[in-house]
């Protein structure tokens, strides 16, 4: 038996963006391009010839492993199209003719001239505004290093003796390299590169391999036959991992497979109740790992996508294109299911190193939500433009958060007018919007029949709801306890956003930890809401509480509630419901 790596860091993690879920046990492989130094001294004229005859030898042999990787792969998967986009590519007679240029003209070797050709492809590639054709600059500089190996005698690796669980290590990998692992025993893929919508993230959530991407593992704190756990549902990578952290995730993997087994029975139905009702159930998200999961977890999209996350840990504000980028490429995980997204909810519990906040003696009553955004027109304006162009990419909802009064919407609305008007002469266009509001205080229900004209849904979060309609500080345990949500006072103000909402007919979602409760999901939708946004973890109860439930008990339940005058009298008729 060989001996146990030393590890420099035993029980460490490292973190990156799940664009797989699941959870992988297994040995580090790292799948390591030959580093090949490249001589950047001019050819003489007497080495020209052979250098055209390298580059072409090591093209027709990278294009052979290509087509026979791509023959044992059915024409109409994922695999065999991308495996096509680089056969065309080294088919593409005018790039080939760019390099024998430079080869004979401006005498770079055979390696020198494909980085070079290929580097800018590749970088006009990632100058596009579209983030699909983006990505595939990624694979243009993979495409381009096994194409340097080729001609310097290597084509890449031999994985036919693998026989162990692996977790596969590498800087990236091409559509043809994927189709050739061998996924009967591979628990995971670990990539440097890559994001929610690269190639690589298509095929392992087709495949079912758990895939971590965007992860900055050092190769030398983790070698080969380094024992690993892969937690893409967390985004982490745990290197040799102790007992405690083995424990824990054979015990999250454990729970996960049981959640997955019974989920299978619910994902793929509608959320019917018994007599026929349908309820959106949707997910409350925050991430790109979240967004990964939605599918999987039988959502029919999501109601509310908390946009302020992406600032919690950064250290900048992302500019347009990135924020672009991460709309474009959460349309595209989604296939056209409910895409909702809340605009920056800055300000009160929310701390972000990115942003000087002010200093406020009341933050919860301060510059939060739309007016702090509506104070820093710039930022607002950043991520409206965004929003706009990624809705050429597919449907999305948009909403405001901590909106109280008509003047507030009308100021948004013109900002969104300028930024059409701006994107027309720019030449970048945009698409249609769904235009939402999040009601969130006593103020926003009084005021809703006047916003709704204006308004295609709205979503109640109860959250903030409760804590200014009871005064109560919704972080301090000692107030939420005697003033909870489920209280006579916030249930009838979210009776009466839903009866403006219907009679305007507008849709009416809530978004709260509220709705994430089993236990008074039959009573919020008894009392009339069209969907639910929810978390992630929560949606199979919730989903399964639903289907077998009835509507029209449902509704008994809310008009008994909606009578009770007492907290404890109310917290009796939900308990005593069955």
């Amino acid at each position: 038996m060989s001996p146990t790596p030393e590890y420099s860091v035993a029980g460490d993690s490292v973190s990156g963006i799940s664009v797989s879920p699941g959870i992988g046990f297994g040995q580090a492989l790292h799948l390591n391009h030959a580093e090949h130094r490249l001589d950047y001294r001019p050819l003489s004229a007497a080495r020209i010839p052979l250098h055209r005859a390298k580059f072409s030898k090591a093209l027709e042999l990278l294009k052979h492993q290509l087509r026979s990787g791509q023959a044992l792969l059915s024409e109409d998967c994922d695999n065999y199209q991308l495996i096509d986009a680089d056969l065309l590519l080294l088919e593409d007679e005018a790039l080939i003719s760019q390099i024998d240029d430079a080869i004979c003209r401006l005498r770079f070797s055979a390696s020198v001239a494909v980085e070079h050709i290929f580097a800018r492809q590749a970088s006009e590639l990632a100058s596009l505004d579209d983030p699909y054709l983006a990505n595939r600059a990624l694979d243009v500089r993979c495409l381009s290093r096994r194409l340097v190996a080729a001609i310097n005698g290597s084509l890449g690796w031999d994985l036919s003796g693998l026989d162990k669980p692996s977790i596969i290590l590498a800087e990236d990998l091409t559509p043809a390299e994927f189709a050739m692992l061998p996924l009967q025993h591979l628990e995971g893929i670990v990539l440097k590169t890559g994001g929610l919508n690269s190639h690589t993230a298509i095929l392992a959530r087709a495949a079912g391999v758990p895939a971590l991407l965007n992860c900055q593992f050092e190769m030398e704190r983790v070698p080969d036959g380094c024992d690993l756990i892969l937690d893409a549902l967390a985004g982490s990578l745990y290197i040799a991992p102790d007992a405690a952290q083995r424990t824990q995730l054979l015990a999250k993997n454990k729970l996960e497979t049981e959640r997955r087994r019974a989920l299978e029975s619910f994902k793929d139905k509608p959320t019917l109740t018994r007599d026929g009702h349908w309820v959106a159930l949707l997910a409350n998200v925050g991430n790109l790992n979240d967004i990964t999961q939605v599918a999987a977890a039988g959502a029919d999209g999501i109601g509310l996508f908390r946009t302020e996350f992406m600032l919690m840990n950064a250290q900048s504000l992302p500019d347009e294109k990135a924020q672009y980028s991460l709309y474009c490429d959460a349309l595209h995980a989604l296939q056209g299911k409910i895409f909702t997204i809340r605009t920056l909810d800055i300000g009160a519990d929310k701390e972000l190193p990115c942003l000087q906040l002010p200093q406020e003696d009341n933050p919860a009553l301060g510059l939060r939500g739309i007016r702090y955004a509506l104070a820093h027109p710039e930022l607002l304006t950043t991520q409206l433009r965004a929003i706009l162009r990624a809705a050429n990419h597919g449907p999305i909802r948009l909403m405001f958060p901590m909106v109280n009064q008509l003047e507030e919407l009308e100021q948004v609305f013109k900002l969104l007018e300028d930024c059409k008007t701006a994107l027309n002469e720019e030449e970048k266009g945009y698409g249609d919007l769904s235009f939402g509001i999040v009601v969130e205080t006593p103020a926003a229900v009084l005021n809703l029949p006047s916003m709704l004209p204006l308004l295609d849904f709205v979503s109640i979060g109860t959250n903030d709801l409760t804590q200014y309609a009871m005064a109560a500080d919704r972080s301090n345990p000692q107030l939420s306890r005697d003033f909870p949500a489920l209280s006579p006072a916030v249930l009838k103000l979210i009776q009466m956003t839903i009866t403006a909402a219907k009679q305007a007919k507008v849709t009416v979602s809530l978004c709260g930890e509220f709705g994430s409760d089993p236990a008074i999901v039959p009573l919020l939708i008894g009392m009339g809401l069209d969907e639910l946004s929810i978390n992630l973890s929560s949606l199979l109860e919730v989903k399964s509480t639903l289907c077998n439930g009835r509507f029209c008990d449902f509704r008994a339940l809310a008009q008994s509630a909606l009578s009770m005058d007492r907290i404890d009298t109310l917290k009796q008729c939900i308990t005593s419901y069955k």
